[in-house]
């Protein structure tokens, strides 16, 4: 059996976090708030550690969607009220990382668990993982391409990381935090750099090739599946921005 076969879902579902994640990552970076998909990211996780604390690992989507809104809500605020927002993400981001770690210090599968929440292995995914995202993510695609350009002030923000929040409550529980990070980021940075194509066709071809690429990659080395992505990935982007340079 060749590892296509083997592992066929799990790159549908690689393809599928490319997909969403790049069209919120294009806009992120034109905003100039590149750490904002971070803070909801590690947002969201503090919903997964109190569903694994408190109760067993139930609730766990009502929690992550909760926490990830609160994230997204702060940050639209922030927008219209604080002056250095990307320092106010910033330390969003560092609120969400210790309160993960506080909450989860006094178990015996802390750091682990951390990890996880960091970087997930999404290399054994089956085909009844793919029906939830596939739904959501869909329909999170329809409002945002329906919606978002037809919208402004404080709708459009709502909108967006109403949208994202909603995007990232499931990609963290999927495939964790750094990852989802590096899967807005990196595509979209390199789809920024060249002018030949249209950025979001490149982005979700370059981001697929990285993220398959990487996922085989682990397998042949038998590495952490979530940290090689991650590594390939910032490893492409650092590379991309030194060969191609300013524009």
């Amino acid at each position: 059996m060749s590892i296509v076969e083997l592992f066929y879902p799990a790159f549908i579902l690689a393809i599928l976090l490319v997909f969403i994640h790049t069209i919120f990552g294009l806009e992120i970076i034109k905003r100039g708030v590149i750490f904002t998909d971070l803070a909801i990211g590690q947002f969201a996780a503090i919903g997964v550690a109190v569903s694994l604390l408190f109760f067993e690992g139930h609730y766990a989507f009502m929690l992550t969607l909760a926490f990830a809104l609160l994230g997204a809500l702060l940050i639209a605020i922030a927008t219209y009220r604080v002056k250095h927002i990307e320092a106010f993400i910033g330390m969003l981001y560092a609120l969400g990382a210790s309160a993960i770690i506080v909450l989860l210090s006094n178990t015996t599968q802390g750091t682990e668990l951390f990890n996880k929440l960091q970087a997930t292995d999404i290399l054994f995914t089956t085909l009844e993982d793919l029906t939830e995202p596939v739904l959501l993510y869909s329909f999170v695609a329809i409002l945002f391409f329906s919606f978002y350009h037809r919208v402004s002030g404080l709708l459009k923000e709502v909108l967006f990381f109403g949208l994202l929040a909603l995007t990232v409550t499931s990609s963290v529980q999927l495939a964790g935090v750094l990852v989802v990070f590096v899967l807005l980021i990196v595509p979209a940075f390199l789809a920024l750099l060249q002018s030949r194509f249209k950025p979001l066709f490149f982005a979700w071809s370059v981001g697929s090739t990285i993220v398959i690429s990487a996922m085989v990659f682990s397998y042949w080395l038998d590495l952490p599946t979530g940290y090689a992505i991650v590594f390939v990935g910032s490893l492409c982007g650092l590379v991309g921005a030194l060969v191609v340079g300013k524009r």
